[in-house]
């Protein structure tokens, strides 16, 4: 039988202040007895995850990492609003249980969501988890069907409009990353220069805009552990906004390492997408495509985009470990990882006939 996901201990240097975290959902929480038993999920490499259990009663909390932190990023109650909003609308979200913005608690702003109990496929398969390869197609494009069934959410009916800011989103994305990479860069860390300038000069109009995930992958979705075949959540709605879903589509692709990828980028694989079965880049693109009814002539720049703003991301976490504002060494790669892609984002260009 495929194992539930379970969070495990909690790494060092990111333990919770249990008295406090009691007090807070004894009094956010009806009916909650005893003392809670807290331990953390080991996925993700930016907000931290926590599974707290008071007996049968499980919850999730999620906050900032610890240290230093950019002022307008880990925007927890941001997460959380859009979270609540989205709930009707788009049933796979958890529900929002409780909100905290007293910093006198944890330190940081927070939020309580619901446990959502069931299967996430993170590097590997899990054990027990037997899929034939025609069972592992149909997966994958049902998991593939949630953003496209996202992407087609009534903005307005959800409440969510605000979340826009008007045209011009793919060259606010452009902008903002590249801003955002130049600001994180590090001496061993490659400039992106060649790589920027090549996004700044191909970028198209939107194509649209809609509600996008933007970090739509295999380990933030929840399957039905009686019915693997099923999604039954969504996860880490902490980028979602208003923009053009074949950025988002390109966004999720930057994480899609398939059988016969090169070493270096199967290295940084964090979801099973090299397994028999699923859809390659291409193909992903292609189903996408026809079951959204949007199209592009060529999807280079989606492409290179997505590995370029994964980069920044990396980046923006490396220099943190780099500066000495955390200790994680899980981090202690990231400037290679950053150097990779950056060679892998030339060779693209290298081969693009945009």
């Amino acid at each position: 039988m495929t194992q539930i996901d379970e969070a495990v201990a909690i790494r060092d240097g990111e333990e919770l202040d249990v008295a406090r975290v009691d007090q807070f959902m004894k009094e956010a929480i009806p009916g909650l007895e005893g003392e809670p038993s807290i331990r953390q999920y080991p996925g993700g490499a930016s907000n931290l995850t926590y599974q707290i259990d008071y007996g049968e009663r499980s919850f999730v909390l999620r906050r900032p990492p610890f240290g230093h932190i950019a002022k307008s990023a880990h925007d927890m109650l941001r997460e959380a609003r859009v979270m609540k909003a989205l709930k009707p609308v788009f049933p796979y979200v958890p529900e929002i249980i409780a909100i905290c913005d007293d910093h006198d608690v944890l330190g940081c702003d927070f939020y309580v969501m619901e446990r959502m109990r069931g299967i996430i496929l993170r590097q590997d398969f899990p054990e027990g988890f037997h899929l034939s390869e025609g069972d592992t197609r149909k997966l994958c494009l049902n998991v593939i069907d949630k953003l496209v069934d996202l992407h087609r959410v009534d903005v307005q009916a959800a409440g969510l409009g605000h979340l826009g800011k008007g045209p011009g989103y793919v060259q606010r994305q452009i902008g903002g990353w590249s801003n955002r990479f130049r600001k994180a860069r590090t001496d061993d860390v490659g400039d992106f220069e060649p790589v920027m300038a090549w996004l700044n000069d191909k970028m198209p109009e939107d194509i649209t805009q809609c509600l996008i995930h933007n970090d739509f992958r295999f380990d933030n979705v929840v399957l039905n552990p009686d019915n693997p075949f099923e999604v039954t959540g969504v996860l880490d709605w902490e980028m979602a906004t208003i923009g053009d879903p074949l950025m988002d589509l390109g966004n999720s692709l930057a994480y899609w390492i398939q059988a016969d990828d090169e070493q270096p980028f199967q290295i940084l694989r964090r979801q099973p997408t090299h397994q028999p079965g699923m859809l390659t880049r291409d193909e992903v693109v292609e189903y996408y495509m026809e079951r959204s009814g949007y199209h592009a002539d060529r999807f280079d720049f989606y492409e290179i985009y997505g590995l370029f703003r994964l980069a920044a991301i990396i980046q923006q976490i490396y220099y943190r470990f780099y500066h000495g504002q955390t200790t994680d060494k899980r981090f202690a790669m990231f400037g290679q990882a950053a150097n990779y892609l950056q060679k892998r984002c030339l060779r693209l260009i290298g081969e693009s006939d945009l």
